[in-house]
């Protein structure tokens, strides 16, 4: 091994240690800390792009609130979830309860009905694919926008996790940071989101390798062909989760991603209601709990808040599998299968 290797390896191997103690241990008053701050007044350089619905304020009111949140009174798993959707105070109770640090960016997703009727292929396969890679990098993939490294995912997140490791530095977040500071520590970030959230982060994980990605009711793009580039995440770290009546499953929108992202080499389309941990350690999970046969509760009841589902006893019925989504070893997999038949993988048709 040369002297350059060896000294990432012992970089490495020093870093980790931050997270080896309870959070007890570094805290001297272990508490439930949750924050709240601007883009824009964590990072001066973040800007609004309103051709593409992203702003900094909006009829007066800030539009760029992050959300941060970390339980020191739990043992840490040393993992930072970055959630690619609006904030979710449930959600985020949940990820402190299992050990992690959590922080939701404001980047930009309204470029999607600006730029994009949905009714129609658009004539490149990887439109929104560019356009995704855009905004979670900064880097310039697409034609179509002119989103700034300040304002992509990867810097807002950078910067979020900087200004926390000031703020809250018994919470460890610079656990989180290359040593030089300069960029996150990527194998120890979770990206997770739902819907159109839940298709970034997985576009985003083909693109930079990551711990793990966490797909609620998604990924779409069904006419796109992102889905089976290669990855620089391993296939066996995304882990889907949707319900049946969602447009999205009936539609094959979601079955074909998984396929394409490989998902199927590590077990069964797994129906939760029917089985119970480890689910036959299945990287896609499906649910047709009672919704009262609303499509729209479906589609966002597969996280935790107002619409998710509870039993009489007004406990989740699916807290298991959202602990599972998050925190089963990747390592455990499946047996695999082949392609489904049902599955129509291609969606496409002729462009008038």
């Amino acid at each position: 091994m040369g002297l350059r290797k060896q000294f990432l390896v012992l970089i490495s191997a020093c870093a980790a240690p931050l997270f080896a103690q309870s959070s007890t241990k570094q805290d001297p008053q272990p508490q439930h800390y949750k924050f709240k701050e601007r883009a824009s007044v964590i990072d001066s350089r973040a800007r609004a792009h309103p051709e593409i619905d992203f702003f900094l304020q909006k009829d007066g009111k800030p539009a760029d609130i992050q959300n941060a949140a970390v339980d020191t009174r739990v043992a840490p798993q040393g993992k930072l979830v970055i959630w690619l959707m609006a904030y979710n105070d449930e959600l985020f109770d949940h990820l402190c309860s299992y050990g992690f640090h959590s922080i939701q960016v404001h980047y930009a997703n309204g470029w999607f009905s600006r730029l994009y009727g949905g009714n129609k292929p658009p004539a490149d396969d990887l439109f929104l694919s560019n356009i995704r890679l855009e905004a979670a990098t900064g880097q310039d993939f697409s034609p179509h926008v002119a989103i700034t490294q300040p304002d992509g995912i990867m810097e807002r997140s950078l910067q979020m996790v900087k200004w926390l490791a000031k703020k809250n530095p018994q919470a460890r977040w610079d656990g989180f940071l290359t040593p030089d500071t300069k960029a996150l520590r990527w194998d120890r970030v979770i990206l997770a989101g739902a819907s159109h959230g839940s298709t970034t982060a997985a576009r985003f994980a083909k693109h930079q390798k990551v711990d793990r990605v966490v797909m609620f009711s998604g990924p779409r793009d069904q006419w796109e062909v992102w889905q089976k580039l290669p990855s620089a995440t391993p296939a066996n770290r995304f882990f889907g989760f949707t319900h049946t009546l969602d447009d999205g499953w009936k539609n094959d929108h979601y079955c074909r991603s998984w396929e394409l992202l490989g998902l199927n080499a590590f077990g069964v389309v797994t129906n939760v209601d029917a089985s119970k941990p480890p689910y036959g350690n299945s990287r896609r999970l499906i649910t047709s709990v009672d919704v009262k046969n609303n499509a729209g509760r479906a589609h966002s009841c597969s996280v935790p808040g107002k619409s998710a589902v509870t039993d009489e006893k007004g406990r989740y019925v699916h807290e298991e599998v959202w602990r599972y989504l998050f925190t089963h070893p990747v390592d455990q997999v499946g047996e695999a299968v082949e392609h489904d038949s049902s599955c129509t993988i291609d969606q496409r048709e002729p462009l008038k």
